[in-house]
């Protein structure tokens, strides 16, 4: 946004360039630049915004994050897998598959619109206070939810906007303090699910990865699990896509999740049929995409 590079600071001095962002810090003069939005294709075909915030906002965000992360790590339930140390997705793939082999068949396969530009500032900054009391840190936190947006038309012509102060909602993904923030709200429906004692009352559990979420439950009761969803979900003042969210009956049915299919599958050397897991249609198209043209179009 500011146009600043790497190539910049090194030729200004890179320990200069930091000591006086530092001292911008103590001294509470600091204040991040707009966000430049940019979008970049979807597997769906649509567009996903990405938030560029500058090197400078980018190195105050990113040891933001390093001194908070650990301080919520502890918070977090095990359902979420999403960039937290020692798990990835595949641990959630494997936590699904394990479910599905022991008595949770009936799957919500859990989509949210707009997950991350829904996210309430208000909430959410509750959450943060239930650990960080430092203004200074609160303070940078909500200026940073609050940035301006920059976008560019096509005919070159800048447009900013203060969407996300007048809205009161939305983090920028492409932060780097985005996937903790994330975390944290989806934290409050885990928890949610369990003080209203629904893991035990419908035989369920959750699997999140960042904003995506599958509902593992017992047979039979996947409708009631899809209705709390909604409740809980509109208590949090997010909103269930009706139109991706569905409940699949495995074996029966398949559902995807974190680029795999799940459900009955048929071994290659004995046509067995089995529950398991594959790489799903869509991940295998786009990772053929990728390879095709080094082929020469083969």
């Amino acid at each position: 946004m500011d146009g600043q590079t790497f190539a910049d600071i090194e030729a200004y001095g890179v320990e200069r360039w930091l000591g006086e962002l530092a001292l911008a810090l103590r001294e509470e003069t600091y204040r991040p630049d707009p966000i430049r939005r940019v979008f970049i294709p979807k597997a769906n075909g649509k567009l996903r915004p990405l938030g560029l915030s500058t090197l400078k906002d980018r190195v105050c965000m990113t040891a933001a994050m390093l001194v908070l992360a650990p301080i919520f790590e502890a918070d977090l339930p095990s359902e979420q897998y999403a960039y937290r140390p020692g798990r990835n997705a595949q641990e959630a793939v494997v936590e699904v598959e394990e479910l599905l082999y022991h008595g949770h068949p009936d799957v919500v396969d859990a989509d949210l619109a707009d997950f991350y530009g829904s996210i309430p500032h208000a909430e959410l900054m509750r959450s943060v206070a239930r650990r960080i009391v430092d203004r200074r840190v609160l303070h940078l936190i909500k200026m940073w939810l609050e940035c301006p947006v920059e976008e560019t038309d096509d005919r070159g012509r800048k447009r900013r906007t203060t969407e996300a102060k007048d809205s009161g909602r939305g983090i920028p993904q492409g932060s780097p303090l985005s996937p903790l923030l994330a975390n944290l709200y989806m934290r409050r429906f885990v928890l949610g699910w369990k003080k209203l004692g629904l893991e035990w009352s419908l035989g369920s559990r959750i699997v999140n990865y960042a904003d995506d979420l599958v509902i593992l439950c017992r047979r039979g009761e996947a409708e009631e699990a899809l209705q709390r969803l909604r409740e809980i979900m509109g208590r949090l003042k997010l909103t269930v896509n009706e139109e991706k969210t569905r409940i699949c009956r495995v074996p029966q049915g398949e559902f995807d999740f974190l680029g795999y299919s799940f459900g009955r599958m048929y071994s290659p050397k004995t046509g067995r049929a089995r529950l398991g897991q594959r790489p799903s249609k869509k991940s295998i198209r786009r990772m053929v995409e990728k390879i095709h043209p080094k082929f020469g179009g083969w």
